[in-house]
């Protein structure tokens, strides 16, 4: 099956097919596993309900993601990484303040340098990347339609997944078609209909937070300097990026609070929010100005109670979603990949069966000692 993108309404006869996984959810963690799985030779549907001409519009999600070193690597061996360097500020330093807001904030901080990681040589690597979510999708729906033995169908809905077919999972799709699987993989997000459909439970824990997230503009240039400030309300996050074309220093902004004031903050108008913005940041990067929409969602702390059933393997927000204070919400997920992709080339080389339970279960086993202890880690830091 050759790569394609649907855009329009497909024919019944389009997908008729076995394949040895199909993805539910072609996010960045369910498109890098099809990507690396392709490129070993696997055949690989990934079925996204979004229009990828959607997910490619800056307007739809401003966000960014903090890349950790190991995560770069994964997305190395997927072929992502050359797409990105133009576009991934390296972090060089963190500082981290604990204190009241703007002016009265306290002169104390922790500051991490990514020198202590230097080696004998006197190299050092960052301590991570910033990339914004739309130039990583960009890069990603690019080889989800350029890898062999991978096909992107989208937009397109599952209606339903039958796991007992005869060694093969039925996955129902809203053009009347059916892809056959020896594996599904639920990438479908923390709500996974997937996840639900199985019975499989969750624990969702919700905080009395907001995330906030958008771009934004300071006429001082950020050095690669990530800041965390602490403040009554929750963490107030702002994260070096690169440049935009015209030479305007950008960051990040993930600002936390709580639920009752957000959507008065949300209502402000562009000049009244950057304000707010500079009074809980200060003035060290210059005033901060609004250079993107903004978005505001709720946080919470949400876990699987297991991450595989028969033929159905859950990563990303869909097994597990942590609260957004470390950035390592996408790292989790493309650890999921590294270590399920790693599984199931080694069985199918081996000419074993992808979806049994037995195997499933060592990614399990595998994963959530990682995930419960970040988990942990953020949940306890709230």
């Amino acid at each position: 099956m050759s790569a394609q993108t649907h855009n329009s309404q497909p024919s019944a006869q389009s997908v008729s097919e076995i394949v040895d996984v199909a993805i539910v959810g072609g996010g960045m963690v369910g498109a890098t596993l099809a990507v690396a799985l392709g490129r070993v030779g696997m055949k690989v549907v990934v079925v996204d309900q979004a229009d990828p001409k959607t997910l490619l519009d800056a307007a739809h999600d401003c966000r960014s993601a903090a890349i950790a070193f190991g995560s770069r690597n994964i997305l190395e061996m997927a072929g992502v990484g050359s797409s990105l360097t133009s576009f991934a500020q390296p972090i060089l330093d963190i500082r981290v303040t604990d204190g009241q807001i703007g002016q009265h904030a306290s002169s104390l901080f922790l500051l991490y340098d990514h020198r202590i990681l230097e080696d004998e040589a006197g190299n050092a690597e960052p301590l991570g990347h910033i990339v914004e979510n739309t130039q990583t999708r960009r890069a990603l729906i690019g080889l989800l339609k350029e890898t062999p033995g991978v096909t992107l169908l989208a937009p397109m809905r599952v209606d339903s997944v039958n796991r007992d077919q005869g060694g093969l999972a039925s996955v129902s799709l809203s053009d009347g078609s059916t892809i056959r699987a020896a594996l599904v993989v639920a990438a479908d997000g923390r709500n996974s209909r997937l996840r639900q459909d199985a019975g499989i439970q969750a624990k969702d824990r919700p905080y009395d937070q907001m995330g906030i997230v958008c771009t934004i503009a300071h006429p001082l240039p950020h050095g690669g300097t990530a800041h965390a400030h602490f403040l009554p309300s929750g963490p107030f996050a702002v994260l070096p990026m690169v440049d935009d074309e015209h030479g305007h220093h950008r960051s990040s902004l993930v600002w936390t609070e709580r639920k009752d004031v957000t959507d008065a903050i949300m209502a402000l108008d562009d000049q009244s929010f950057s304000d707010e913005m500079t009074t809980r940041f200060g003035l060290s990067l210059g005033p901060l100005t609004l250079a993107s929409p903004r978005w505001s969602y709720p946080l919470g702390l949400l876990t699987a109670e297991r991450y595989v059933d028969h033929r159905l393997a859950l990563v990303g927000d869909a097994a597990h979603a942590i609260h957004p204070i470390a950035g390592q919400g996408l790292n989790l997920g493309l650890r999921d990949v590294a270590v399920l992709a790693e599984i199931l080339v080694d069985a199918r080389r081996l000419g074993m069966d992808i979806g049994t339970v037995d195997l499933l279960h060592t990614y399990q086993s595998a994963r959530r000692p990682d995930v419960t202890a970040l988990g942990l880690v953020t949940d306890s830091l709230i």
